[in-house]
């Protein structure tokens, strides 16, 4: 059943509204996910070689070649539903904070630069105990 004209003039407007609240959230469901069909391919081999080297452990006895078919199987797999690796000169998560006035804060730096996990326990634990007024 088609939408009416009223109900498609809302869904425009929630669309707009969507784009410009969070462009990124709007950029990322427009995306579509593609991955290399060479990838499937590849798994594809994978697996079957490893499969192939299962069954053969199974029916020489030999366990040790059953467990590297095992492995090379869970490889193949993991490897067609892993992720491809993004350029590491793309920067995730925001950038930067848009105050009231119009000028740009800068982020917090990320886990990885802040320093251990106790020192940021302790950054949580002093802003808690300052924020309470002790």
């Amino acid at each position: 059943m088609p939408l009416s004209e009223y109900e498609q003039r809302v869904l425009e407007q929630m669309e707009r509204q969507l784009t410009s609240d969070d462009p990124r959230l709007a950029n990322t469901l427009t995306q579509r996910g593609h991955r290399p069909f060479g990838r499937y391919v590849i798994a594809g081999a994978g697996a079957s070689v490893g499969l192939l080297l299962l069954v053969l452990g199974a029916a020489n006895s030999r366990a040790w070649l059953g467990v590297v078919g095992f492995v090379v199987m869970f490889a193949a797999v993991a490897f067609a539903f892993a992720d491809p690796r993004r350029g590491s000169t793309r920067r995730s998560g925001p950038q930067g904070v848009v105050q009231n006035d119009g000028h740009v804060k800068k982020a917090a730096p990320s886990s990885r630069q802040r320093g251990s996990f106790m020192s940021r326990l302790e950054e949580r634990w002093e802003r808690r105990r300052g924020e309470s007024g002790r």
